[in-house]
């Protein structure tokens, strides 16, 4: 590589470390630092500026823990589903050869491309005829329809990138098609279904308009912190912005290892 391209690249990656992480370490000074680092200007911080008195007062409003519970129900919830509908249907279109599996792909793709508004208000009054309104499974199903796509094409790719030698070799030993798909394929494919399954948790710990529309009573937490927090002071929106994308970062950081690894499947 040239020169130039080098000193391109590393700005690039410099540029796009500082868009990302300058945010981040803002609120997180934010919500450490406390009122005194929200009001001060210029923005100075010391290590001995930094507590947990805000993060105490934030875990200290009536209601937080109760709605950080409805959190991880409806994005375990979202998360299995996603898996269960997503790893089938990937094998369907990395195994089969059938009329239309360019167009299904594409279909499954557009599914993105539908606005949460279209689906959480006419699903309201379906929810309510069917009794799970207000609940973590019924907000769970709405996240399962925006995590469900990108699982279907991430597992796709993923058993596509495994040679389908190895599934005819357990064929031969005996195996049916499932026993060889549970033994031989689905270790191979763990990390790329990891990555899948943190998606969808992230995506629904993170998504509000539709939580905020099925829900009343028993918010999640990004609902209920947008419904508290709108006139909290800035120090406590900070903390409440932290604690919001504090399991992105921790789920990414663990399962790093597994995303290298499916990228490596993938390139075979």
């Amino acid at each position: 590589m040239k020169p130039f391209g080098k000193w391109l690249l590393a700005g690039g990656v410099a540029a796009l470390c500082t868009w990302t992480l300058v945010p981040i370490a803002l609120l997180a000074l934010g919500a450490l630092g406390g009122r005194d680092f929200v009001s001060r200007w210029p923005k100075s911080v010391g290590f001995d500026d930094l507590r947990l008195e805000t993060l105490r007062g934030f875990f200290a409003i009536d209601g937080v823990w109760a709605a950080t519970w409805v959190s991880v129900q409806a994005a375990s919830l979202c998360m299995a589903i996603a898996l269960l509908f997503g790893v089938p249907a990937g094998y369907a279109l990395a195994r089969f050869s059938f009329r239309g599996a360019g167009a299904y792909r594409v279909l499954i793709l557009m599914t993105r491309a539908f606005p949460v508004a279209i689906l959480a208000l006419p699903l309201t009054v379906s929810f309510i005829r069917l009794g799970v309104y207000d609940t973590p499974f019924g907000v769970a199903l709405l996240h399962a329809v925006l995590a469900t796509p990108f699982a279907t094409l991430v597992c796709a790719s993923l058993f596509q990138g495994i040679p389908r030698e190895l599934e005819e070799a357990a064929w031969v030993f005996g195996c049916s098609r499932f026993t060889a798909f549970v033994r031989v394929v689905l270790p191979l494919a763990l990390p790329g279904i990891a990555a899948a399954s943190i998606f969808a948790f992230v995506l629904s710990w993170n998504e509000v308009f539709a939580a905020s529309v099925l829900t009343v009573r028993h918010r999640t937490l990004t609902a209920y912190l947008l419904s508290v927090l709108s006139e909290s002071p800035l120090h406590l929106q900070f903390a409440g912005g932290l604690i919001l994308i504090l399991p992105a970062i921790l789920f990414i950081f663990l399962v790093r290892n597994r995303l290298f690894a499916m990228w490596g499947i993938g390139n075979r």
